[in-house]
């Protein structure tokens, strides 16, 4: 309804639809105390208040920001899922020390990183759990299941200040289309974490949980009855064409979208937009990074930093200064490039959420 007031490209949030979604999460989940939900693919406190309404209380993030997002939004059990070095371990202690209500975890692979860590929160007099990053196909970070990997955990358990908080196994190589796949994908990496989790164990090691799966296949891990398990999907809050095109299967809706404007008509089948690059990820091939409901046939023909050109037969419906919604492909790097999102009711405009930790420091 006051879609001329917007400026463009800009983007657009639906808060019904990201309810749905959460609501969605559970029901696949089982219960709200099997999720740790990933904080990466929305980055906003709104978002974050409607998990924790639903019961969800633990959340896991990529970066230090998201952490210090959760910690503001009332979040007292945060997992930062990545390896702790260099000056991120004295912006550790600055978190330790802002919030000392919170129990903070994060993973780890290599232990003189994790001793530096360990020595820093130590000297504080404060614990933090470090999740021994399990390398399960993806060869990314993490250590490769085995006696490397139990003696890695064994040490983690000497270090003052650091206890072992069990194994983080994320497995996002796997993207297989047919849902049968994914699953048998999903059995293999829990038989070798769950291998691993049973071999500490027998060594008198502690493991108290194991974070694994992303959204592909969080219904695969959903269907495993293991009370270590904690379930950590990302974008289906938001959802996508990238995911919701391979995996219809899930039952997940695109909860955002792009608002762009034709700013030229370059030639009688050609529209140019507004939604260049710098508002929309550019990391799926070029050509494939939007879809425009009101134009499934349109042909993305040039992408550059500020321009988008589209190839359609139905270019000569539309002006310049006409407005064109898009869904992205890839949501959480698009939610990245942008300070805040509108939020949208019915046809209206009805708030401003901020994107919170869209920044690094």
């Amino acid at each position: 309804m006051n879609v001329n007031e917007l400026l463009s490209p800009s983007l657009l949030v639906y808060p019904k639809l990201i309810e749905q979604n959460l609501d969605a999460m559970i029901r696949v989940a089982g219960s709200p105390a099997r999720l740790r939900p990933h904080c990466k693919t929305h980055k906003m406190r709104e978002v974050v208040a409607m998990q924790l309404a639903r019961g969800i209380t633990r959340h896991k993030c990529a970066t230090l920001m998201e952490a210090e997002m959760l910690a503001e939004c009332g979040v007292k059990d945060i997992l930062l899922a990545y390896n702790v070095v260099g000056p991120n371990i004295a912006r550790v202690v600055r978190l330790l020390e802002r919030w000392p209500d919170v129990k903070f975890a994060c993973t780890g692979d290599y232990l003189p990183a994790v001793q530096r860590l360990g020595a820093a929160v130590h000297a504080i007099g404060r614990t933090v759990e470090v999740l021994l990053d399990v390398d399960v196909g993806m060869h990314r970070t993490g250590t490769a299941p085995g006696a490397q990997a139990i003696e890695l955990y064994r040490e983690f358990a000497k270090i003052p200040g650091i206890k072992p908080g069990g194994l983080h196994a994320y497995d996002g190589h796997n993207h297989q289309l047919e849902l049968a796949d994914r699953r048998t994908a999903a059995r293999e990496v829990w038989r070798i974490a769950s291998g691993l989790r049973d071999e500490l164990e027998k060594n008198d090691l502690t493991v108290p949980r194991i974070v694994c799966g992303g959204t592909p296949t969080f219904p695969a891990f959903a269907e495993i009855d293991d009370p270590a398990i904690e379930l950590s999907p990302g974008t289906i809050v938001l959802h996508d064409t990238g995911y919701g095109g391979n995996f219809p299967d899930l039952p997940f809706v695109p909860a955002a979208k792009l608002l762009t404007r034709v700013i030229s008509r370059p030639a009688p089948d050609r529209l140019t937009l507004d939604l260049g690059h710098k508002a929309v990820a550019a990391d799926p091939p070029a050509g494939r990074r939007v879809f425009f409901p009101d134009l499934p046939d349109a042909k993305a023909v040039l992408h550059n930093e500020e321009h988008l050109v589209l190839e359609t037969p139905l270019a000569s419906r539309y002006q310049p200064g006409d407005v064109l919604l898009a869904i992205p492909t890839h949501i959480c790097p698009t939610c990245a490039l942008h300070k805040e999102a509108y939020a949208v009711e019915g046809n209206e405009v009805v708030g401003t959420w901020k994107v919170a930790s869209r920044d690094r420091v």
